[in-house]
């Protein structure tokens, strides 16, 4: 059945599910009608037919994925787009980066989505190929009635929030770095994400490298063990957190943040220089990078050198099996993925995420032309 929609109504339709639904929503970006199926992994998804003369890529019509949540706003447009040139129908589950591994390595899904590389506690049965997406930038949000948007933060203020050294907003460790700001005495009341996350690998790996104790005591990772606060599941569990919370605090992705009206801060970079996160930002701390990420594809780019890199940044990345299980769903995958690293690419700082440097996309490039 054809969609009643616009592509623009259903567009939108889906971000309000997204935003504002459970956590895990499945994505079925193919269209707003069509019969419910059951896919791989179980999960129920519209069946839309694709479009009479579209070219399935690969020969494939379907895929799935599952993983990250930080990059599912750009990946739903991404996928509704895709689905409407190539007739290639992509399921995506926003289950957070942990959990997206989990299902790469069961083989219940044609691709994984996360913002943390492999590492070697993931246990996959394959060699996988890791390629990054769109770069994007975590911001610290925040909810405190009577305060203005853009407060200032610095990496040690950060990291004594959330190690629980700082417990109120009228510090005078956060009033130093807002002269002339009046600030309440509301308790800080620290969310952070409670499942396996992408998101929680930047910001972690962002407070290792600004604080000695942060990186002694707590360390990097998608999951580590939180020394205050309470827990939410993907970045809109912890967007809603902060938002029910006078005095909240959090870690997201700028997304989340701009769709909940949640005012985020500002933060000093290695260059002394107080940021905004936005994607030019980020494309600042990927160049101030990009001598490291070319040796390694995964190296992360948060604490980037350069007067304008936003210091809490990364990339995303869809991983996939060097050697497909299944033929005509890996060939399939690898059409969409190169034009991800050129149509898709255009689409990115609407959403406020990043596009990839010239140098990266020519790198990935090369990857997905050796997938097998």
């Amino acid at each position: 059945m054809e969609s009643v929609f616009s592509k623009e109504t259903r567009l939108f339709m889906i971000k309000k599910f997204w935003y504002f639904g459970a956590p895990g929503l499945v994505l079925s970006l193919a269209g707003c009608a069509g019969n419910t199926a059951s896919t791989e992994n179980g999960a129920a998804t519209g069946a839309a037919s694709a479009p009479k003369g579209a070219a399935s890529a690969g020969g494939a019509t379907s895929l799935s994925g599952a993983g990250a949540t930080f990059p599912a706003p750009l990946y739903s447009k991404w996928f509704d787009t895709y689905k409407e040139s190539a007739g290639v129908q992509i399921n995506y589950q926003a289950i957070g980066s942990g959990a997206g591994i989990k299902q790469l390595s069961a083989k219940t899904v044609d691709f994984g989505a996360s913002d943390a590389p492999l590492s070697a506690k993931d246990k996959v049965p394959a060699p996988v190929a890791t390629i990054p997406t769109v770069g994007g930038a975590v911001v610290l949000a925040y909810n405190l009635p009577g305060a203005p948007p853009n407060l200032k933060m610095d990496g040690s203020v950060v990291a004594d929030i959330f190690l629980g050294k700082i417990t109120k907003w009228n510090d005078p460790a956060i009033a130093a770095l807002n002269p002339g700001v009046t600030l309440p005495g509301n308790s800080i009341v620290v969310a952070h994400r409670s499942d396996g996350s992408g998101t929680t690998n930047i910001f972690t790996n962002y407070l290792a490298a600004v604080s000695p104790t942060w990186k002694t005591k707590v360390g990097a990772g998608k999951s580590v063990d939180w020394p205050t606060g309470i827990g939410g599941k993907g970045n809109d569990g912890v967007a809603a957190g902060i938002k029910q919370a006078p005095g909240g605090f959090g870690y997201v992705e700028l997304a989340y943040a701009k769709q909940n009206k949640l005012p985020y801060a500002s933060v000093k970079n290695q260059a002394g220089q107080f940021v905004s996160p936005d994607a030019a930002g980020v494309t600042a701390a990927a160049e101030g990078a990009l001598a490291a990420v070319q040796k390694d594809i995964t190296a992360p780019i948060s604490n980037a050198p350069g007067a304008k890199a936003y210091p809490i940044s990364g990339f995303t990345y869809i991983m996939v099996y060097k050697t497909a299980p299944n033929p005509e769903k890996g060939a399939a995958v690898k059409e969409f993925l190169k034009w991800a690293m050129t149509q898709g690419q255009k689409d990115a700082a609407a959403l406020d995420y990043a596009p990839l440097p010239e140098s990266l996309v020519a790198l990935n490039q090369k990857t997905i032309d050796s997938l097998k």
